[in-house]
């Protein structure tokens, strides 16, 4: 009995302690959480979730979703997933849980799975625009990614450094040749770096590339003491435009409490630093603020916070700077801030705002946004779209002085979710028109002449090469005239325009001159079987002719209509003369003068004499032969149908060059 009663009351100390110790577990996991230590909370919370007992369902969901919580804040999605699907089963009961998982899910590109949870939500909370932008953009992703920007992105390597978090990069002048960022990376093999109980990564540090003689960027180097703290978290940073003062984040780590993170300002002097001083931003000193972006005009300086009477998450504010310290503190307002995170601001020459968000539809995690201030004071938002935008998170834009190319951060594609540094570039809009001129039978002209008049100021001139081809560049938003001429051959006008255009595009222009001394054959004039009546299909080929003498002002031309040998020869005069007279009616009618036009009809009197492109087309004939009735009555049944309506042609040959010039 003794024994029974000893082991009963050991059983029952050690169930204590186990509580005791789970207990104790729970307030140390949540405490790290209050404090904001997410990485160290994770674990505690991951670890002590398989002591509960099973028995106690609504502990385990809460402490699951607590795990959730602090794996998606530091963008380890898999654990994230793993929680809020441990929380949805023991039926944690805030319906939060599905939204949060919607949005890792979303960040994951799982885009069907987050929609399934983001309705989920929305039934008890139908109003939550963060959950509506959510389900939106899901919906919406397809034919967003079917519309990608002209921006082309990659990995900026020499920037990155494995199993480190490289990102908010600044260029220290407006050369962008010199280019400040945020890394975990060792830099010192001796000194062991001390690691952060928010990321579980080495504290941040700020670090400096140049470019060298070359143009090309130097192996990155940390910055001195004078900016990076032994035992802070320092980063995320903005250079005035003049590249003499600095403003950034640093997060001083207390031991066991929330120290929360302040913006220090440095001056340069030469190429030192003044030492950091702390800048008082909130009468409460307690308010965390970071991210700091200064304005063009040197006086405003814009930052992040969760101050008190935001919109909600953190948001977006700017304050006045006098003699160094902020006055007229305010929140940016709804044209910018939502109820999700907007966050590192950066902001151009021209006073165009560029922020991350979670809080509007996107592709998941942070999208960037591009924000044009209005005459009125206000803002235009716009999402910088694929591929600057990804399901993971994008942000701290950077622009290299005035050009469209430059650097932000994205933890895309990175398993790890470790933030890299990306390149970007918006390649400028090319526009070129080229081709080929050649006679009427596919001959080149050698040397023929282009000329281009254009609204934007171009009037260039140029010789085709010697296999007949030509290239000229173009403007953009311009319309222009092109004018292609040869010695023996007839002018040819074409035009174009580059107005509107949003991509680049070459335009392919052949020129077919029409020789002045010989006859040319006109394609695709049809007439009525047996008849002088020209048929629909003939338009084509008689507007290209109304074009040609509008082209050439000063030619006047003849019209001669063959036919082939069928029937007799008078009747085939009179059928080629009205039929030629059909061809003068109509470009009367076009609007050319009749005195420029006369016709002829030949008959069957003129057979063709086949030539190198006849005899390359038809294999039956060879260069030099006469396609006349002796010929034809000698073919099978098939040739002769085939040469019988080579020798049905409507031709025009040039008569004067002189119209109207004297």
């Amino acid at each position: 009995m003794r024994i029974k009663i000893t082991f009963l009351s050991v059983l029952l100390l050690a169930l204590f302690v186990q509580g005791c110790s789970v207990k104790a577990r729970i307030k140390k996991a949540d405490k790290s959480y209050a404090i904001g230590e997410y990485y160290a909370a994770g674990d505690l919370y991951r670890n002590v979730l398989y002591r509960i007992s099973y028995k106690d369902k609504p502990l385990r969901g809460r402490i699951a979703f607590q795990a959730g919580e602090c794996y998606r804040i530091i963008n380890n999605n898999n654990r994230a997933v793993q929680a809020y699907l441990n929380a949805i089963r023991y039926k944690y009961s805030d319906t939060i849980v599905y939204l949060h998982y919607a949005q890792v899910l979303q960040r994951m590109a799982k885009y069907g799975d987050a929609i399934k949870n983001y309705s989920i939500y929305l039934e008890k909370d139908s109003a939550n625009s963060v959950a509506l932008n959510g389900l939106e953009a899901c919906q919406q992703i397809a034919k967003w990614r079917s519309n990608p920007t002209r921006y082309v992105v990659k990995k900026a390597t020499l920037f990155n450094a494995r199993n480190s978090d490289n990102f908010s990069p600044a260029f220290l002048n407006s050369d962008g040749d010199a280019l400040v960022f945020t890394s975990t990376r060792e830099f010192n093999k001796k000194v062991a770096q001390k690691t952060s109980t928010i990321t579980g990564l080495p504290n941040n540090n700020m670090f400096m590339s140049k470019k060298d003689a070359a143009g090309k960027w130097e192996k990155p180097y940390i910055m001195g003491s004078e900016i990076n703290s032994a035992e802070g978290d320092d980063g995320a940073c903005t250079i005035s435009f003049d590249g003499k003062m600095m403003f950034f984040t640093r997060a001083s780590q207390v031991f066991d409490q929330d120290s929360g993170t302040g913006i220090y300002s440095s001056n340069r002097a030469g190429g030192t630093w003044s030492t950091p001083q702390k800048m008082k931003i909130f009468a409460d000193s307690t308010i965390s603020v970071a991210h700091p972006v200064l304005a063009p005009d040197g006086q405003t300086l814009y930052f992040v916070s969760d101050a008190p009477k935001g919109l909600g998450g953190k948001d977006i504010w700017k304050a006045e700077l006098d003699s160094g310290e902020a006055k007229f503190v305010e929140d940016l307002g709804p044209e910018i801030n939502t109820a999700g995170d907007e966050m590192f601001p950066t902001m151009r020459a021209d006073g165009t705002l560029y922020f991350s968000s979670t809080g509007r539809p996107g592709f998941g995690g942070l999208d960037i946004f591009k924000a044009t201030p209005t005459k009125a004071g206000g803002w235009i938002v716009e999402n910088m779209g694929i591929p600057i935008n990804s399901p993971g998170d994008d942000f701290g834009m950077a622009f290299a002085g005035n050009t469209e190319s430059g650097y932000f951060s994205s933890n895309r594609s990175d398993p790890k979710g470790h933030d890299e540094l990306w390149s970007f570039e918006l390649p400028e809009l090319a526009y070129t028109v080229q081709g080929k001129v050649v006679d009427e039978k596919g001959g080149i002209i050698p040397d023929a002449t282009i000329r281009m008049v254009s609204s934007s100021g171009i009037n260039a001139r140029v010789q085709t090469k010697k296999d007949g081809t030509y290239r000229i560049k173009l403007d953009k938003d311009m319309d222009c005239v092109m004018l292609a001429s040869a010695r023996g051959y007839l002018n040819q006008k074409n035009s174009l325009s580059t107005q509107g255009l949003t991509t680049s595009k070459t335009f392919a222009i052949d020129f077919n001159l029409s020789s002045i001394s010989k006859p040319v054959q006109m394609d695709n004039i049809f007439y009525e079987f047996a008849k002088w009546d020209l048929t629909p299909a003939s338009e084509t080929g008689l507007q290209a002719l109304v074009k040609l003498l509008n082209d050439n002002p000063n030619i006047t031309i003849e019209i001669a209509s063959h036919t082939d040998f069928i029937g007799t020869n008078q009747s085939n005069l009179i059928l080629s003369d009205k039929r030629a007279k059909s061809v003068v009616d109509y470009l009367i009618k076009a609007g050319i003068a009749p005195e420029r036009l006369t016709s002829v009809g030949h008959g069957e009197e003129m057979p063709v004499t086949v030539d190198a492109n006849l005899a390359k087309k038809y294999p039956f004939l060879k260069a030099g032969d006469l396609l006349d009735e002796n010929f034809v009555t000698k073919l099978i049944a098939e040739q002769q149908e085939q040469v019988n309506q080579i020798n049905r042609r409507t031709e025009f040959r040039v008569v004067s060059t002189t119209y109207k010039l004297y």
